[in-house]
């Protein structure tokens, strides 16, 4: 009996530990380690320098309109070219503008949102004539670079978003302040 035992965990361990030994080969394979020295090269760098030209992914921004929300240094005044204003547009900002947004800012934009029913600081109403006023490039670069107790949503919400949520407030500050002359005809019919 101790016999067959002693057989059994002799079978178990030469099965056992070649894996062992894979596994500790595999961890100390041949390499280079970041920065490390190497004759190979003739600069003796194992770290080989970028191709000429190269550019990092999402790292090629020419275009300043979109991507700083800005036109020759000054905050934009219209969206950018790449940017189609269309209804699904504004479907997106008021999409991203209800997750992001509406939190402090209210649905509507006035400022009411559920922070301030909780106590915290009231953030400015979206229609005070000062952002009325406000290029829609300001809206863009608030949501990059944060103002006031607002932190930047650069890392939440993507560029292309930022616009979208741009239109929206202006389409917002629309809705609150147009003539009735301006409505379309089927609107004017709907109200009294």
């Amino acid at each position: 009996m101790l016999r067959a035992t002693l057989l059994r965990a002799a079978l178990a361990a030469l099965f056992l530990l070649p894996g062992c030994d894979l596994r500790q080969r595999m961890y100390d394979q041949p390499k280079y380690e970041a920065h490390e020295a190497t004759p190979f090269f003739d600069d003796g760098l194992s770290a080989r320098p970028a191709v000429e030209g190269t550019v990092a992914r999402g790292q090629l921004r020419f275009d300043e309109h979109y991507w700083e929300g800005r036109v020759d240094g000054e905050l934009a005044a219209t969206l950018p070219a790449r940017v189609a204003f269309d209804r699904g547009l504004l479907d997106r900002g008021r999409e991203r503008f209800e997750i992001f947004c509406s939190p402090c800012h209210g649905r509507t934009g006035r400022g009411d949102g559920m922070i301030v029913q909780r106590g915290l600081k009231r953030p400015p109403s979206f229609h005070e004539e000062r952002l009325r006023e406000a290029a829609i490039g300001y809206f863009y670069d608030v949501q990059t670079e944060g103002f006031g107790a607002m932190f930047s949503y650069a890392s939440r919400v993507p560029v292309p978003d930022r616009w979208a949520i741009a239109a929206y407030v202006r389409a917002l500050q629309l809705s609150q302040r147009a003539e009735f002359d301006q409505l379309p005809p089927e609107d004017q019919r709907q109200l009294p």
